[in-house]
C-alpha cells in the first residue's frame, strides 16, 4: 500500500507564525489609520517637514534680498497683489512666501535640537532616580524642584539678553531649561517599572545595571518619552517664538516665524496679513507635533497591544 506523504512537522507551528505576525501587523496599521486626528498630525507635519527640506526648491525669491520699490505688497488675493509675490512682500521688500518656506526649518531645527538635548539631560535623571533611589532619587528631586522654581521664559531672557540672541544660544538655552519634565515622568515611569517581574527576573539572571535600565525598563517607558518629547518640542518652538517676538530670540536676517511676527506688529492694523499667516503656521505646526505625539503613544503604548 502506497504511504501518504504528510508534510514536515515544522510548517504547521510556522503558517501559524506567519498568520500571528500578519494579524499583528494589521492590527497596528487598523489603530494608526483608525486614529483620525493621529492621521491628520502626522500628515500635517510630514508636509510641513517636507516643505522645509525643499526650501532652497519651492522658494521663489531669495528669502534675504531687499527691494524697496516692492514693499508691503498684498498677496496675490488682494486688488493690489500680484503673481509674483504669492504672499506679498514684508516692510523691506523681501518675498513673504520664500521667508515663510526657510522659516519653517528654522523652527523644526529649533524644536528637534531642543527635544534632543532636554530629553538626554531629563531621561537620564529620571531613569537614575527612579531606578536607584535613595540619594540619587533625593538629588535628582532637589535638582527637579530647584528648575521648577526657576521661570523659563524669565531665566531664558535674562541669559540671552546677557549672552546675546542667536539661533545657537537659543537652542541651548532652551534644551538646559526644558528637561524637568522628562525626569519627572520618567523618574514616575522607571519607578513604576523597577518593581515589575520581567526586571526582577533580569536581576535574577545576573544582568548588568545598564542592560536592565537600556534594555528592559527604557524600552517600555518608551510611549510616556515619546509624549513629553512631542509636548516639549511643540512648547519650544512656541517659547522660541516668544523669545524673538520680543527681540531676544533669532536675529535678523534670518526668517524666524516669531520674527516675522515681531516685525509685522508695527503693521498689523493695516497689513494683518503680515502677522496673520506666519501665525497661523505657527499654530499648525504645533498642533500637528501634539497630534502626532498623542497618536503615536496609543499606537506604541502597551495596554493598547493586543
Amino acid at each position: 500500500m502506497t504511504g501518504t506523504a504528510f508534510p514536515p512537522a515544522t510548517s504547521a507551528p510556522s503558517s501559524a507564525a506567519a498568520v500571528a505576525e500578519l494579524s499583528a501587523g494589521a492590527r497596528l496599521r487598523r489603530r494608526m489609520f483608525g486614529q483620525k486626528s493621529f492621521v491628520f498630525g502626522v500628515g500635517l507635519l510630514l508636509v510641513i517637514v517636507a516643505v522645509a527640506l525643499l526650501a532652497p526648491v519651492l522658494a521663489p525669491h531669495d528669502p534675504y534680498a531687499q527691494n524697496l520699490s516692492q514693499r508691503m505688497v498684498p498677496p496675490f488675493w488682494y486688488v493690489k497683489g500680484g503673481w509674483e509675490h504669492l504672499l506679498g512682500t514684508d516692510n523691506l521688500g523681501r518675498d513673504y512666501l520664500s521667508r515663510l518656506l526657510y522659516g519653517a526649518r528654522i523652527s523644526l531645527l529649533i524644536g528637534l535640537s531642543v527635544m534632543v538635548i532636554s530629553g538626554l539631560i531629563g531621561t537620564t535623571l529620571g531613569l537614575l532616580a527612579g531606578y536607584f533611589g535613595g540619594k540619587a532619587d533625593l538629588i535628582v528631586t532637589f535638582l527637579i524642584t530647584t528648575r521648577l522654581a526657576m521661570p523659563v521664559i524669565l531665566v531664558a531672557l535674562a541669559v540671552v539678553a546677557m549672552v546675546g540672541g542667536s539661533l545657537p544660544v537659543v537652542i541651548l538655552v532652551l534644551g538646559l531649561l526644558k528637561w524637568d519634565r522628562f525626569a519627572v515622568v520618567m523618574r514616575s515611569a522607571t519607578q513604576q517599572a523597577r518593581a515589575l517581574d520581567y526586571v526582577t527576573a533580569a536581576e535574577a539572571a545576573g544582568a548588568s545595571t545598564p542592560r536592565i535600565i537600556l534594555g528592559e525598563i527604557l524600552p517600555n517607558v518608551f510611549p510616556q518619552l515619546i509624549v513629553v518629547a512631542t509636548l516639549e518640542a511643540a512648547s519650544a518652538i512656541l517659547l522660541e517664538a516668544a523669545l524673538s517676538f520680543l527681540g531676544l530670540g533669532v536675529q535678523p536676517p534670518l526668517p524666524s516665524w516669531g520674527l516675522m511676527i515681531s516685525e509685522a506688529k508695527t503693521y498689523m492694523f493695516f497689513s494683518f496679513w503680515l502677522i496673520a499667516i506666519p501665525g497661523t503656521l505657527l499654530a499648525l505646526l504645533v498642533l500637528s507635533i501634539n497630534l502626532a505625539g498623542d497618536g503615536l503613544r496609543d499606537v506604541v503604548a502597551p495596554e493598547g497591544r493586543g
